[in-house]
């Protein structure tokens, strides 16, 4: 059998094509391909080298329309025994090929070439062309038959040389067929075949021989009009020859004849196909294969068989018919021509009637059926124990992997990769892309590894280590789950082995292990978040809310969380990290020299990175590497050197290999085989590198661990920033975020700003003040823990610490850029510094609460000035300490009924505290007083307080009283009818309101609880809250003052003053202290005075009354045993007090028995106001009001 036989085949023209001499391949091939180019040759271009010796046979020879056709064997082929049945398979032209720089000596050429020509006893034209002669060759004179010379020249110039040469052949093998034909017509011939008995003939086979020859000779001219260009004249010999056959029953010469005069129908339709001549050939075809099954003899099948020819017209009507809607019929020819391979006896005829199978197959579109055969190709190839049919065993094999669909990355186009999804068509010839079989069903996996397999074998026998280590690959990583430990550990010695055979630094496109999956892009850190920056604000920061190294951030408003549309930004000379995972599903240790980032674009350097993978393991690893200039970075996996070759492993790949498993068309996932957990898909985003930008870099001094603090602790902490960047710093700015931000007291801000710019490799350290929180309910139970210090990273984790963000940026660039085009502005970048403060719980509050009590005042010769002693400065009292400044009766009070706030602490801690409570008083200035830089702040000695114990702390609340009763504080009650409530009264109120509210913030803010516990940790106690819900019901009464004070004094020596009751010396106003040097002395007339003062903004009249009681309380004035005489009017006095100001009222007592005596003073005011009526409580408008003085101690002393 032949190769790539169809219809047309007997009409041309085989000639050898032959090098001569030394020719380069290279160069051959190119010749070559100059030939195939002249395949055809018209007639009409041949008719200035054809002569006519005589009639030419071929009358009806188409001169216009007709051609000779040539089919150029490179190489030549040897003579066939069926030359005689067809005239088409003998060599009938010889053209040698010669370079002539290779070959100078052209007799020798000549020589080699007649040699060569002479071992074709069929050749009918011989011509040898000599391409490139020298000048020497070119000009030597000698005449050499045949040989044919192509001056150097250009392309053009030597295809039109060749094509005249070729015209010139045309002409001469043409004649040559007028010889022959007319020297078979006028003497006959004898034409053989194998077929024909080689013993001696006996009679009746001689005369049956006879009656054959002429039908015989008919056919044989048919076959040379044929290749003569005549369809007409053959097709008229062919006709002659089917009746002489049929006579003689030659079955297998009338085969012939009737193949014959199908390719002369349809050289004569000059390609032409429609129905009509379609249903002819496949008519004559079947009666062709028919006859040719009938020439077959028994006795025969063992030497030599018609069936090749046979199968050879199958073959050829099965090509004719070769299209989709005649597919089904194709099909069936070629599946019986498979079946008469069975009947072959010669393996080159089976590999020829496999490999033009598969050709037939392949181009219906039937890919498994054409691997199939091309697979039996192969198997016939390594039956043979050699080299070269181990290499084309292993070409036929790489391609039926695409069919297979195991095919190398090297055979792959560039589509997209998705495309491979994307089968041919099926075996009934319709593509149905959803309803793909699955590529990894048992059956269909087992014939994968099969073919690689082969391949593998093929490729070791070949000695191509390289194709050898690609099917090792591509079956264990395909593959491995069907594959036993020790065909695992076989493979990998086969890639290792493969690998020792290949030079250093080999790549191969198909990968191996490990399998290579992207885990993440990691978040950048805090440090590098970059901020856009609009310089047309001061806060350029402002409205361009970071979002890490992601220009998309699923927390942005008005944004679809589109993981498609992220883009990364990263910096050029800034390191960077991508996350990806590595699984060895195999059964042996897994050794990766190297793995690294694979980028397409080249502005990135990767780092290296060598990883060990146990069996049956995962593991996420970390890739860096720098990018080096501005620019998109394309990553599409990572480069590996592993197995001793260069492998690239696209992380597109394994995405679908991982969509597959998730759909069932995967054998098994590789990384959930090794113990992984399932991921979601992680694509790339689309990254661009900027230019550099400045990096501050920040860190606690001390160490960057956790700030322990106690409650209310205040302490600094210094942070270092640096400029780890190429850019200068020129702007920063820094804020507060996150919870307890009231945390943070102060920040030096000043210092940073003093230092710009921040220039590369520069630092600076700023302090900043933090204050410990209170913690909730919740938070102190954890913190008051045993093991206060094992809670830790639980507070840090609840994210309760505050953070510093510092935006800062480098320099603007360019003015005109950036007026022309905003976006070359260079972005910012935010540094967020969290302060990891942990919060322990210190002195804890049990509980708060207000207390009274009364302490008699004692009189004195000078007495207790009532006006409101807040306005003067504490220091001018003369003889108080800071103990008795703390407890001393208020004189400014109208009720000595002190108030204290009692504050009950508790240390739950493992230290000792010592506690100081100090009340800051206010410092207002007087015009008659020259000292106003005295203390303002007075406390209590330092308490202390062991661990697990309580304390109790006592602040008293004199001092805060308001200076005057406003009847404005009691407008809302004045004017609840609202009739009277107009535009600015409302106004006043609201003012009034907000006066006393910020008078008991004051009040608050004055008392303070601080403690120190060692040397350096001190703090401050939040104690607002719980004062204020001590104060809740009874802050009206700490802050308004009674509306009329009163008091008493000696008033000796001091008659002369009883008519100036009004104005009172200043000197007279002085505060004595109980242990007075002047004391009161029995049996002697002592005078007393009474002070009354008006502590609100109206004038008050009353009824003024004065009672003296004895250490028992009884009435000393009035009975049948009063002890106390006196003198003047003690009830019932009329009294009329100014606003804001004092009135006196002057008596006498003479004491007959010494002892302890208490005064006291109470009025009646009977026309008493609205703001009176509000601060007594008093509901009724008849009802009086009652106001009683404080008690005021007398000792009276007995007579020495």
């Amino acid at each position: 059998m032949e190769p790539d036989v169809s219809i047309e085949t007997s009409c041309m023209i085989r000639i050898a094509v032959l090098p001569i001499g030394d020719v380069p391949s290279t160069l051959l091939r190119d010749y070559h391909s100059m030939l195939l180019r002249h395949c055809t040759i018209p007639l009409s271009t041949i008719s200035s080298f054809y002569t006519e010796h005589q009639k030419s046979p071929f009358a009806h020879q188409p001169w216009e329309t007709g051609s000779l056709r040539f089919k150029f064997v490179l190489g030549g082929a040897p003579p066939s025994p069926w030359e005689d049945f067809q005239p088409h398979r003998k060599i009938l032209g010889v053209i040698g090929i010669c370079h002539c720089p290779s070959s100078p000596d052209l007799d020798l050429v000549i020589d080699q070439f007649n040699a060569a020509w002479r071992g074709y006893s069929s050749v009918l034209v011989q011509r040898c062309f000599a391409f490139s002669p020298g000048d020497s060759q070119l000009e030597d004179t000698k005449k050499r038959e045949n040989l044919v010379l192509f001056p150097p020249s250009d392309r053009s110039a030597q295809e039109l040389h060749l094509q005249t040469m070729m015209q010139d052949i045309s002409a001469s093998l043409l004649m040559e067929f007028e010889k022959w034909v007319l020297q078979a017509e006028s003497a006959g011939t004898i034409l053989k075949t194998p077929l024909d008995s080689q013993a001696t003939l006996s009679s009746e086979e001689v005369i049956k021989a006879k009656k054959r020859r002429l039908a015989r000779a008919q056919k044989t001219i048919g076959d040379y009009c044929l290749l003569a260009g005549s369809p007409v004249d053959a097709n008229a010999h062919y006709s002659t020859a089917l009746e002489l056959a049929r006579l003689t029953a030659d079955y297998f010469w009338y085969a012939g004849a009737l193949e014959g005069s199908v390719c002369a129908l349809l050289v004569d339709r000059m390609g032409q196909k429609d129905i009509a001549i379609e249903d002819e050939v496949r008519y004559r075809y079947n009666s062709v294969i028919v006859h040719y099954r009938k020439s077959f003899i028994q006795e025969n099948a063992q030497r030599v068989s018609p069936l090749t020819f046979e199968l050879e017209a199958t073959l050829k009507l099965a090509r004719f018919l070769c299209r989709r809607e005649l597919a089904k019929e194709v099909a069936e020819l070629l599946t019986s021509a498979a079946d008469g391979a069975k009947s072959l006896i010669d393996a080159s005829d089976k590999l020829i009637l496999f490999v033009e199978i598969a050709r037939l197959f392949g181009t219906l579109g039937y890919q498994r059926k054409a691997a199939f055969f091309s697979r039996q190709v192969a198997q016939l190839y390594l039956q043979q124990e050699n080299r070269f049919a181990a290499i084309s065993a292993m070409q036929v094999l790489a391609m039926t992997t695409k069919a297979y669909r195991v095919q190398s990355r090297t055979s792959i186009s560039k589509q997209s990769l998705s495309d491979e999804t994307e089968t041919g068509h099926v075996d009934s010839g319709k593509m149905h892309h959803q309803s793909v079989v699955s590529l990894f069903e048992s059956q269909w996996s087992t014939l994968q590894m099969v073919v690689l397999r082969e391949i593998l074998l093929s490729a070791v026998r070949a000695g191509d280590p390289l194709a050898a280590w690609s099917a090792a690959a591509r079956l264990l990583r395909s593959y491995y789950p069907l594959i036993t430990p020790a065909g695992q550990n076989g493979l990998a010695r086969a890639l290792t082995n493969s690998a020792e055979r290949l030079p250093s630094g080999t790549r191969c496109a198909d990968p191996a292990l490990p399998f290579i999956r992207l885990y993440s892009f990691p978040l950048h850190p805090s440090q590098m978040d970059i901020v856009k920056r609009n310089p047309a604000r001061e806060d350029w920061w402002a409205g361009s809310a970071p979002s890490g190294p992601f220009i998309y951030t699923p927390f942005s408003k008005g944004e679809s969380n589109d993981n498609s549309k992220q883009e990364l930004i990263w910096i050029v000379g800034e390191p960077v990290q991508v996350f990806v995972e590595l699984a060895n599903p195999c059964g042996f240790d897994l050794s990766v020299d190297s793995i690294y980032l694979s980028v397409q674009s080249g502005n990135f350097d990767a780092f290296p990175l060598s990883v060990d993978l146990p069996p049956n393991s995962s593991q996420v690893i970390t890739l860096s590497g720098i990018p080096t200039s501005i620019g998109p970075v394309v990553i599409r996996g990572c480069t590996v050197h592993c197995f001793g070759v260069i492998t690239e492993h696209r992380f597109k790949d394994v995405d679908n290999l991982l969509l597959g498993a998730a759909q069932g068309l995967v054998l098994s996932d590789p990384f959930r085989c090794c113990g992984s957990p399932r991921l979601r898909s992680v694509s790339v985003p689309s990254i661009s590198v900027i230019p550099p930008l400045p990096l501050l870099v920040s860190h606690v001094v001390g160490g960057d661990g956790a700030i322990i603090l106690y409650e209310g602790e205040i302490r600094d902490v210094w942070i270092n920033l640096a400029n780890a960047g190429t850019v200068p710093i020129e702007q920063v700015h820094i804020s507060l975020s996150g919870k307890n931000q009231d945390s943070v007291i102060s920040i030096a801000y000043e210092n940073l700003k003093s230092a710009l710019p921040l220039k590369p490799g520069a630092e600076v350290t700023i302090p900043v003040t933090l204050k410990g929180w209170r913690l909730f309910l919740g938070e102190s139970d954890t913190a008051a823990g045993k093991n206060a210090f094992g809670s830790m990273g639980r507070t840090l984790k609840d994210g309760s610490s505050p953070s510093l963000l510092i935006h800062y940026a480098g320099p603007l660039g360019d003015a005109q850029d950036i007026e022309t085009n905003k976006s070359s502005v260079p972005p910012g970048r935010r540094l967020i510094v969290p302060l990891q403060i942990c919060v322990l719980q210190g002195l804890s509050f049990v509980k708060a609460r207000l207390l009274s009590m009364e302490i008699p005042a004692h009189v004195g010769e000078s007495p207790s000035s009532l006006a409101n002693m807040d306005s003067k400065p504490f220091g001018e009292a003369v003889g108080y300490s800071k103990i008795d400044r703390l407890v001393k009766i208020d004189p400014f009070r109208g009720s000595w009924g002190l108030r204290f706030l009692e504050l009950e602490l508790s240390n739950p801690t493992g230290v000792v505290f010592d506690i100081s409570v100090s009340v800051q008083l206010e410092k207002s200035g007087n015009e008659d007083n020259l000292s106003v830089d005295c203390a303002a702040e007075y406390g209590y000695p330092k308490t202390r307080i062991d661990r697990d114990h309580f304390a109790r702390v006592l602040i008293p609340l004199e001092h805060f009283k308001l200076p005057f009763l406003d009847g404005s504080i009691f407008s809302k009650d004045l004017q609840s009818d609202g009739s009277t409530a107009g535009r600015n009264s409302n106004f006043s109120e609201r003012n009034t309101k907000a006066e006393l509210n910020a008078s008991i913030k004051n009040l608050i803010s004055r008392i303070k609880v601080q403690w120190q516990s060692g040397r350096n940790c001190s703090g401050e106690l939040n104690c607002k809250d719980a004062i204020q819900a001590a104060l809740q019901s009874s802050v009206m009464d700490v802050l308004l003052p009674d509306p009329l004070t009163f008091g008493f004094r000696l008033a000796r020596n001091g008659s002369e003053n009883a008519a100036k009751l009004d104005l009172p010396k200043e000197s007279d106003t002085s505060i004595q202290h109980i242990a007075s040097k002047n004391s009161v002395i029995a049996h002697d007339m002592t005078p007393f005075e009474v002070l009354v003062r008006n502590n609100t903004k109206e004038t008050i009249k009353m009824n003024l009354s004065v009672t003296c009681r004895d250490v028992a309380g009884a009435n000393s004035i009035e009975g049948a045993k009063a002890t106390v005489i006196w003198a003047g009017v003690l009830s019932g006095i009329t009294m009329e007090v100014p606003p804001l100001e004092e009135t006196k009222h002057g008596f006498s007592l003479y004491f007959l028995v010494p002892g302890e005596y208490t005064l006291v003073a109470a009025a009646v005011i009977d026309d008493a106001n609205d703001v009176l009526r509000a601060r007594a409580k008093s509901e009724s408008s008849d009802e009086p009001i009652f106001c009683r003085g404080p008690p005021f101690h007398v000792h009276v002393n007995g007579t020495a």
